[in-house]
């Protein structure tokens, strides 16, 4: 009876590590590396939605992680806005842990930060926004990319990380829409000032009586 048990352990461990063997086998044929994009076209000006996403304490608003978990406690550092701007955040299972920082910070053109996760699993992306003027409209398109470890290849065979991520990324950008365009929207306009009155030409002195 023993030895019969024993036997069925051994088999149900063979299967468990051939199956484990084949599982990492598969994933080892995904690509390294991976880059998931989305854009949205934003009826503001650049300055106005670039605010949006180069300004750190911004990102509450927006943020589809934090809105998904409101009790995440975030932590910031170094300057409000720009290059060096980072914050750190403590969430639940699906905002996890980790620390995000500024690393290159183009007015109306371009932001790029690094995002390094520590829970549930560690990783080191590379995040950016890239900003285009299009007919008087901004054309946004949020990037991450990195590199994909064996932990993140095998998830790509159950998860379609571009998918999820990617609703993430959409949900962000729609957010970040309608707070820029409603800031665009009340937002005084412009006037141009009325150009100065020419002087009247000084009169003709009389000629001189010869």
């Amino acid at each position: 009876m023993i030895k019969k048990l024993l036997l069925i352990l051994l088999s149900l461990f063979a299967i468990a590590f051939l199956g484990l063997g084949i599982l990492v086998a598969v994933a080892s044929t995904k690509a390294d590396e991976f880059q998931i994009s989305r854009s949205a076209t934003i009826a503001a000006p650049a300055p106005v939605v670039f605010d949006q996403v180069n300004t750190l304490k911004k990102w509450q608003a927006w943020s589809p992680w934090i809105k998904r978990d409101p009790g995440t406690k975030v932590t910031y550092a170094g300057p409000e806005s720009g290059t060096g701007a980072s914050y750190s955040w403590v969430g639940d299972k699906e905002t996890s842990e980790g620390k995000l920082t500024i690393t290159d910070s183009r007015p109306s053109e371009k932001m790029e930060c690094t995002l390094v996760f520590l829970k549930p699993f560690e990783a080191t992306n590379t995040a950016s926004f890239i900003l285009v003027p299009e007919d008087g409209k901004t054309k946004v398109t949020w990037i991450m990319a990195g590199k994909n470890n064996i932990v993140g290849k095998v998830m790509c065979l159950f998860m379609d990380m571009d998918k999820m991520v990617g609703g993430d990324f959409e949900e962000g950008l729609s957010s970040i829409k309608a707070i820029a365009e409603k800031e665009a929207a009340s937002a005084p306009a412009a006037t141009t000032a009325p150009a100065p009155e020419s002087a009247p030409a000084p009169a003709p002195s009389p000629a001189p009586n010869s």
